[in-house]
């Protein structure tokens, strides 16, 4: 059960880091290198081993949550939590990166961030572990807000 539990917590994680890369890496260079950059933008070497480190906590938190008995109260509730900002965590890359839009990607980072602060709330509830594995995480998406706004802020024409 563990193998599957393992499978389980990191196959939404890895496919969300497939398709982010998928959107972002071949807009780069053509368009990203272009945009007027926000005071605090870090290199783009950084961003390769501060997703890889958050996305490995991502997988260790859900799988920690998914290892709970299934009829602890509120885990399926934090299991859909926890998929959707995944999936929205996926959306941002298409949005921003694809279609050279970082008000899209806006729209998209701000639920994002709520939704990873819910899933801390609710984490923590169930496994305080699983909950301080995701604060790096909405750290870094807080930062990444930031860094979108000014994106966005800059280079709107």
């Amino acid at each position: 059960m563990i193998v599957y539990d393992g499978l389980y917590a990191i196959t939404p994680v890895l496919l969300a880091a497939i398709l982010g890369n998928y959107a972002t890496l071949p807009n780069l260079a053509q368009w990203y290198a272009l945009l007027i950059r926000p005071p605090f933008t870090p290199p783009n070497w950084l961003f390769g081993p501060v997703w890889s480190l958050l996305y490995i906590l991502m997988a260790l938190s859900f799988f920690r949550i998914i290892r709970l008995d299934r009829i602890t109260p509120l885990r399926r509730f934090a299991i859909s939590i926890f998929l959707s900002q995944i999936l929205l965590n996926a959306c941002w890359s298409f949005a921003f990166f694809s279609a050279h839009n970082p008000f899209a990607g806006l729209l998209i980072i701000l639920p994002l961030e709520a939704l990873i602060l819910s899933n801390i709330i609710i984490f923590n509830k169930l496994d305080p572990i699983a909950a301080r594995c995701l604060w790096p995480y909405a750290a870094w998406v807080a930062y990444a807000s930031y860094l979108n706004f000014g994106f966005w802020l800059l280079n709107k024409s």
